[in-house]
């Protein structure tokens, strides 16, 4: 089972590989459009080989052809309309439905045509127009957003799409994603995370700022969730998702079965990615609840009444820290004044990039937790020691009211476009309030592997060893020198609201044991060593001034 989990992984990241490089062919290398082709290609694969290896497990007469033949498209394409209606109806959910002229046997047998770039266009086009009712995101404004578009229209040079069409069937005809679904979490995190590789770095923009590394998600989902928990029906929100790291992590933690995903943010390029990697983890039903959206102006997931927000058992967030938000600053605080009981960040007379939007999105998890449910966010670590504004704000309320229950301090360089120093805070609203409550603080920083990136930028991978070290002592609300303290609220208070570990961290003075006579003989030959040295430095200055006196000099 090992050495094939390694070819299928092998092969998939071969695949991302070649259509990169045929991107790059056409002249879309780094392209703002080049996501789109790669992630939608891939997913259309995917789902292609999906649809064949579940029609394979279907026990039907019609189908023993098929189960049999090397080239099951063929054989499918020869059942009858009614036959293939029929089948359909006992696929799983998480499939869609494939007519044969959408599947890649039938395109590659279309390649000769002169117009096939507009035969592939419109084979995507057909296949989420068909699968519409499920397969799709959409936008606050409830338009929905399909999981397939045209592609060859991002080729500048019309006489070249169809042949970037054909490159790109040419790329998945030889390829197969069956030996890959028997793989879960893991194998496909890994794959999402490499096939997004190219486009978290600088050159990504703000996109970048919305990938957390897996590691951090890990600790973020086994310190709220634990480790094989018994839970049903539970509903996890981001409400600034990215491309659903967090999420995926959560669920898997939960169980992907057991749970449903609520996710919003404003943009559309992480509303692909995110789309593709709930169709990876098997949460089709949370396609729905994937909006595009302003979370802060028009927050999409509401409660019943459609007034107040939706809570949820489970928040996660890794928001960004910094953004010019001022054209929607002022409405976002006359709408939801009530909602931003700290405040909204005003407008900076320089800078306007600097406003501290992640103090919004703190106070909108905090908000969006119910009675019983627990969230995590990701805030600079400079928050945790703030003594004014906003942020102090925030701190007094999350400590007088004990929501937050721990705070863990990652390396620097642990992300993938900053050198911001980040901390994750956990909110807990299961427990009640008392005296005897305490918080546990976790001061990481000092671990990870350093390494460089493909563009030679230093950063810190946190190792496994590591992660468990931050998962159990966290659990254990256990204090380690120099790493973690266990504190009161009260004592949290009296330090100025402060949540930074190495702020409670003990003092340490070496010190030996002497008896009084012992220390009267210390102080005695010490005091006659410094007299000793008294002695010799005014002899020296003595001599230094009778040499000066001495000296004649010439004009």
């Amino acid at each position: 089972m090992v050495n094939n989990t390694m070819n299928i992984k092998d092969k998939t990241i071969a695949l991302i590989d070649s259509l990169k490089a045929t991107c790059q062919t056409y002249g879309m290398g780094n392209d703002g459009n080049e996501y789109k082709i790669i992630t939608q290609v891939f997913l259309y694969k995917f789902m292609a080989d999906k649809f064949g290896y579940e029609l394979k497990k279907i026990n039907d007469p019609c189908l023993k052809a098929l189960k049999k033949s090397d080239k099951w498209e063929e054989e499918y394409a020869k059942l009858s309309k009614a036959d293939r209606e029929k089948v359909s109806l006992f696929l799983p959910p998480e499939v869609p439905v494939f007519k044969p002229d959408y599947l890649i046997a039938n395109l590659w047998n279309k390649q000769a045509k002169g117009d096939f770039d507009v035969i592939f266009d419109e084979t995507m086009v057909a296949i989420a127009k068909d699968n519409l009712d499920v397969f799709y995101t959409k936008t606050a404004q409830e338009t929905k957003i399909p999981i397939f578009e045209k592609l060859t229209i991002f080729v500048t040079d019309d006489a070249q799409r169809a042949n970037f069409a054909r490159a790109l069937v040419d790329k998945l005809v030889n390829f197969s994603f069956e030996d890959a679904f028997a793989e879960h979490y893991d194998f496909f995190s890994d794959i999402f995370e490499y096939l997004l590789k190219d486009y978290n770095t600088a050159g990504g923009g703000k996109y970048a700022e919305y990938y957390t590394p897996k590691a951090i998600a890990k600790i973020m989902a086994r310190l709220l969730v634990g480790d094989g928990a018994d839970l049903h029906n539970v509903e996890c929100y981001d409400p600034s998702a990215g491309t659903g790291t967090l999420l995926m992590a959560l669920s898997h933690q939960i169980g992907e079965d057991r749970c449903t995903i609520f996710a919003q943010d404003i943009s559309q390029r992480s509303n692909k990615m995110l789309k593709l990697n709930l169709l990876l983890n098997g949460l089709v039903s949370s396609l729905d609840h994937a909006v595009q959206g302003d979370t802060l102006l028009e927050p999409y997931h509401k409660s019943d009444d459609g007034k107040s927000l939706k809570q949820f058992d489970y928040v996660v967030s890794n928001p960004p820290f910094k953004m010019d938000f001022s054209d929607t600053r002022d409405d976002i605080e006359k709408k939801w004044n009530a909602r931003f009981w700290a405040g909204v960040p005003k407008v900076p007379n320089k800078k306007k990039e600097s406003m501290a939007i992640y103090t919004c999105f703190i106070q909108h998890v905090v908000n969006s937790i119910k009675a019983g449910g627990k969230g995590a966010i990701v805030i600079p670590t400079g928050f945790i020691t703030a003594k004014s504004g906003i942020e102090h704000k925030i701190l007094e309320r999350i400590v007088d009211e004990h929501i937050v229950y721990g705070v863990v301090s990652m390396p620097s360089n642990v992300f993938a476009n900053t050198g911001t120093n980040v901390s994750v805070l956990f909110f807990d609203k299961t427990r009640k309030k008392t005296d005897n409550d305490k918080v546990t603080l976790v001061d990481a920083s000092k671990l990870g592997k350093e390494y460089k990136d493909a563009n030679g930028l230093k950063k810190v991978r946190l190792e496994d060893d590591e992660i468990e070290k931050i998962v159990t002592t966290f659990r254990r609300a256990k204090a380690v020198e120099d790493f973690s303290v266990v504190v009161t609220y009260s004592e949290v208070k009296e330090k100025g609201y402060s949540l930074s570990a190495g702020q409670y961290f003990d003092i340490k003075i070496d010190y030996v044991d002497i008896t009084e006579d012992e220390f009267n003989a210390q102080m005695k030959a010490d005091t006659e060593e410094l007299a000793a040295m008294f002695a010799e430095s005014h002899k020296l200055e003595k001599e230094i001034q009778k040499q000066l006196s001495n000296l004649k000099f010439v004009k």
